[in-house]
């Protein structure tokens, strides 16, 4: 999306309502919370492992949570989801039940509270797949039905946004002004997701994953570099309405929500095709949007607002997923390259870490600390794989 879109100018926020030795408990003791100083500095990589650093900047992660609201300060809506999600996979990759609680504090509190929404609708589709797919991992790691039955219910509500416009796909907003890639993404991840954990509706949700697939594939937001741009221009003239790709930026996380997507398609269809085109989405931008070293940017760097700053994560902990299915060594070395940067070169005091990978620090929210934690909890579940 361009920088409107992207929303720089209203962020968000704005509409926001409201493991381990000795070294590592050093670190933890010094760190205490997201806005204290640390005047130790960070430790070699050589004596720590990417699960003590998870630890760590997961410790400083949580000094952002807000009981009262259930969700994290300093940044939006639909990033605390992403935030959420993040907190599962450390929990998950570190065999930990131990934030168990906070996961069910901000099912109950973040529907309540004057910063929330009930139910986890908004206007927004894309917001409603964030948190679709935040409790389906919820369940993943808890076992509990009323967080899958809560994902299902967003995901029905996500189903309004279907229309012929353009042939099909949903809209961005309940305004239906714009149909992007990243709603569309969403709709598909989430479906496939639910087809492989609820088994009496299966055919229903696969039903709805190949719809989308077959749709989104077909729409033109996949360029002839095998990179997904923002959306659609839609235009309505004698001959009728057109759809084509806006030729808008291609962000990270537009490369990434694909590759889960596509990952849950290929498992709940055994459709081989599925991985075939999540890898070369997935190829493409690791090409395209790293540096020289191998680190992924975002074209907003170093000032990507409220929501930009998030994207970088998502596309890592996609294709952490993927690599799950397509265990490729190139994906490993990627992920473990942008983990081992944001550590050595991205660290701010307290474990905290920046948004630009490749350094330097300069500032740290919940946003961005949990996007740099995306690549880290990756390479802390890659560690011990072949």
């Amino acid at each position: 999306m361009d920088l409107s879109v992207l929303r720089i100018a209203e962020p968000r926020f704005a509409r926001t309502r409201g493991v381990g030795g000795l070294l590592l408990v050093l670190l933890l003791a010094s760190c205490g919370g997201a806005h204290r100083s640390n005047s130790n500095p960070p430790l070699p990589i050589s004596t720590t492992t990417h699960l003590q650093h998870a630890t760590a900047g997961i410790q400083t992660l949580q000094g952002w949570y807000d009981p009262a609201s259930g969700l994290y300060q300093t940044t939006g809506w639909w990033n605390s989801a992403n935030a959420l999600t993040v907190l599962v996979d450390y929990a998950r990759v570190a065999n930990t039940h131990q934030y168990d609680s906070e996961l069910a504090n901000t099912f109950t509190t973040a529907q309540a509270a004057s910063q929330g929404h009930p139910a986890f609708l908004n206007r927004y589709y894309d917001d409603e797949g964030w948190w679709a797919l935040a409790w389906i991992d919820a369940y993943d790691l808890t076992g509990r039905q009323d967080y899958l039955s809560m994902a299902e219910s967003i995901f029905a509500d996500m189903t309004g946004g279907w229309d012929d416009v353009c042939g099909g796909g949903i809209w961005w907003t309940k305004d239906r002004t714009y149909k992007n890639a990243v709603a569309n993404e969403l709709f598909l991840s989430v479906s496939a997701t639910l087809a492989n954990r609820d088994s009496a509706n299966k055919s229903t949700y696969l039903d709805w994953a190949k719809k989308e697939w077959l749709w989104f594939s077909e729409s033109g937001m996949i360029n002839s570099r095998n990179l997904i741009n923002d959306g659609l221009v839609i235009a309505s003239g004698a001959a009728g309405t057109t759809c084509a790709n806006n030729g808008k930026t291609t962000w990270t996380y537009n490369q990434g929500v694909i590759l889960n997507g596509l990952t849950e398609l290929s498992k709940a269809a055994a459709d081989q095709t599925a991985i075939q085109s999540a890898n070369a989405i997935a190829s493409a931008a690791i090409q395209s949007l790293a540096d020289s070293n191998g680190i992924l940017h975002d074209r907003c760097e170093p000032n990507c607002g409220a929501d930009g700053v998030q994207f970088k994560g998502i596309f890592v902990r996609n294709l952490v997923r993927l690599y799950s299915l397509s265990p490729q060594p190139a994906y490993k070395t990627f992920i473990i390259a942008n983990a081992d940067s944001i550590w050595e070169k991205a660290q701010g005091p307290g474990a905290q870490f920046g948004q630009v990978w490749s350094g330097p620090f300069t500032a740290s929210n919940a946003a961005i600390q949990s996007s740099a934690l995306d690549a880290i909890v990756g390479a802390a579940a890659l560690e011990n794989t072949n």
